[in-house]
């Protein structure tokens, strides 16, 4: 058996030349052998810069590849399912980009095709989930260190006026419950580990480039509560919350957790502040590694794509809520 998984990248995107790609090629169990662009200069420059071996100047030639065993794809939104489709039907795993697609049919539609190759894997590429401190934070919650998991409140913003950043471009899944607010409703639903029984919004879009550029959304779990707000013209922040009966959690940099540095989370029980430092690590290396050995080893990734259908349906259900103004069930 091969000790490493041969990766190949679909397309030149920033958060894969600056972030994921240099994050997996130090992992144990991945290896990049490809990258690809529509324009091969841009793959061969990337290639060059990051030290790939491999440049292509199409997707369908990289996907076509026999010595590539599994794709990353970092393309636009509307990009994710239609690749991935195709990625699975040349016979390669996928790990996909955050959010899976423009809607939950669309990720119906690439869960019903990795059905048809269920010897191949495919994960939303929610990294957050793989750092310690996300996997502390749950650890905690499950031991009821906090007492009951009462409500979880999640902040995220951005501030990206710029008219020709894919964000700010509705047709392709510009917007920001899509790009951030999509982290806000995914670690709600991880930390409950239940889906919501009923979700209400508030969305305000942008007259110019008609994305929604300030969201809150409620998510009602029956047992507790998840809140959120999410913009993408605001003050850059993230932070968030989790609160039980008897103590509560705060995680100081919940999404993009810095890789040359200690993260921090605190656990907070009656009169005392217990602080817990995380040694440095990149959450784009763990991602990598442990699908990786899910391909090697035949295990289930981290997780199912059941949950990145299901993250789907509730920011379409907070969408149908600002509409409505009532409360949606996904």
């Amino acid at each position: 058996m091969p000790d490493r998984v041969r990766w190949g990248v679909l397309s030149t995107a920033k958060i894969g030349t600056e972030k994921v790609i240099p994050a997996m090629q130090k992992g144990r169990y991945s290896e990049i052998v490809a990258i690809a662009s529509r324009d091969r200069s841009r793959a061969e420059a990337a290639a060059d810069r990051l030290g790939i071996p491999k440049a292509y100047g199409s997707y369908e030639a990289l996907l076509a590849d026999p010595d590539i065993d599994a794709v990353y794809i970092p393309l636009p939104n509307h990009l994710h399912v239609p690749w991935s489709v195709r990625a699975l039907e040349a016979g390669k795993h996928v790990l996909c980009e955050k959010p899976i697609g423009l809607s939950s049919a669309e990720a119906e539609q690439l869960l019903d095709a990795s059905r048809q190759h269920p010897h191949l894997k495919v994960m939303e590429a929610f990294m957050y989930r793989m750092h310690p401190q996300w996997q502390r934070a749950r650890e905690l919650v499950r031991q009821e260190a906090i007492g009951r998991l009462r409500t979880v409140h999640a902040f995220f913003s951005y501030y990206n006026v710029d008219p020709n950043n894919v964000r700010n471009q509705p047709d392709i899944g510009g917007g920001g419950l899509m790009d951030i607010g999509c982290y806000c409703i995914s670690l709600s639903r991880f930390l409950f580990d239940a889906e919501p029984l009923r979700v209400n919004g508030i969305v305000e879009f942008d007259p110019d480039f008609k994305i929604d550029r300030l969201a809150s959304g409620m998510m009602d779990f029956g047992q507790g509560t998840g809140t959120f707000t999410c913009a993408t013209q605001l003050s850059p922040y993230q932070r968030v919350h989790i609160m039980g009966t008897h103590g509560r959690i705060e995680i100081e940099i919940p999404f993009n957790a810095p890789s040359d540095r200690p993260t921090r989370l605190w656990l907070v029980r009656d009169d005392s502040t217990e602080e817990m430092v995380f040694d440095i690590c990149d959450q784009y290396t763990i991602q990598g590694d442990l699908f990786s050995q899910a391909v090697l080893n035949d295990t289930p990734v981290p997780t199912p794509l059941t949950d990145a259908v299901a993250n789907m349906k509730v920011i379409e259900a907070i969408f149908r809520s600002a509409q409505t103004g009532r409360w949606v069930e996904p």
